[in-house]
């Protein structure tokens, strides 16, 4: 077993830390947060020029063709820094989606697009009240000839008003998996977007739909592969938000133990103290763990292998080591952690944000447990 990285890997991890640096420094985070759009246009066109938009995305496809540690690597330095962008919707489910059931033409059309930055795909899944399995997509799809007609509202959609289309899973039978992908233009007529401010204050849309007409031709995967293309996608983006989150436990870890150095408390530092000093480590331990789950889970997937017990347990995992690590952070840091002018609680929201989204807990869970019990 090897756990290092190669050369490779490390100079890929070095360049992503430094285009991160520079066109996603915390004050653009901060500038950008609740912002319409929500990410920097000079950082999409920065990770598009270099090859990083489409570092899954196959050759032929006009991507880099890489395996799904290098992405692991990219998440976990976006994670550190927190940088907002719609890779995640666009280049890894709207991308992985299109590439397991898409078309011909439709990966031929949107693939390169999405690889160089010119295309924005993200998907139009969770609706109100509803959960994260099949049985939580009630959104109909009503066929009429050569068309569907889509009426319904979904929630929690990442950076809609930036999209070039919106992948849409809606019902059209009712056994619990009887659910197609729609790719919907945004601006399409009775389609209405609102943002919905959130705890990580990025960019996310309510998309109402009134009897939107969408061709047959824009169905991905044919009539009723939507769901499982789409489940099977999630398992690379639980892998990825583990990732992220990993990196961002391990830089809030980083942010606080340079602080428990320097703050001084009755006449020693803060790290000084036996208490606070277990906190720490115990956080240094959960971080280093869970990161290599993450590893592991990525590997396996490259190599071809089930992830249907890792890719939930990494996210698990992670997201709530991500969760427990900048809550002690807050705790470490006091009253000034909790103002805005620290970049702590930047992370501390953001971790919270993640755990809920792209399968919350609950939802891992019993995924976990399917593939122990059943």
């Amino acid at each position: 077993m090897d756990l290092e990285f190669s050369e490779e890997q490390e100079v890929l991890r070095e360049m992503v830390r430094g285009v991160l640096a520079e066109y996603a420094p915390l004050d653009t985070v901060r500038a950008l947060e609740d912002d319409p759009t929500g990410f920097p246009e000079e950082l999409w066109k920065q990770l598009g020029e270099l090859g990083l938009l489409g570092i899954a995305i196959p050759e032929e496809h006009g991507g880099a063709g890489q395996s799904l540690i290098e992405a692991a690597i990219l998440y976990e330095e976006i994670g550190r820094a927190l940088a907002p962008s719609p890779h995640f919707v666009s280049c890894v489910l709207g991308a992985g989606a299109l590439l397991r059931a898409g078309s011909d033409d439709q990966k031929a059309e949107w693939l390169p697009k999405l690889a160089g930055g010119e295309a924005v795909v993200t998907p139009a899944w969770l609706e109100p009240r509803n959960g994260y399995g099949p049985e939580g997509v009630q959104m109909r799809a009503r066929i009429e000839g050569d068309r569907a007609v889509l009426s319904g509202t979904k929630w929690h959609v990442h950076y809609a008003s930036a999209a070039t289309r919106l992948l849409v899973l809606a019902r059209t039978g009712d056994a619990p998996e009887d659910v197609d992908l729609f790719l919907v233009d945004p601006k399409a007529q009775g389609v209405a977007l609102s943002q919905q401010l959130n705890l990580a204050a990025d960019a996310q849309y309510e998309v109402r739909f009134d009897e939107v007409a969408v061709p047959l031709s824009d169905r991905v995967g044919g009539a009723g592969g939507g769901w499982r293309a789409f489940d099977e996608v999630m398992l690379d983006g639980a892998i990825l938000a583990a990732a992220q989150a990993a990196g961002g436990a391990a830089r809030a870890l980083e942010l606080t133990v340079d602080y428990a150095k320097e703050r001084v408390q009755f006449d020693k530092p803060l790290g000084a103290f036996q208490s606070i000093a277990h906190y720490l480590a115990d956080a240094a331990t959960a971080v280093a763990g869970g990161t290599t789950l993450v590893y592991e889970a990525a590997w396996a997937r490259s190599e071809g292998r089930s992830v249907a017990r890792l890719a939930p347990m990494a996210k698990l995992f992670l997201c709530q080591t991500y969760r427990d690590v900048t809550a002690m952070c807050q705790q470490v840091w006091g009253g000034v952690g909790f103002t805005i002018e620290y970049d702590i609680q930047l992370y501390f929201r953001r971790a919270k944000q993640l755990q809920l989204s792209w399968w919350d807990t609950r939802t891992l869970e019993e995924r976990v447990a399917a593939t122990v019990l059943d």
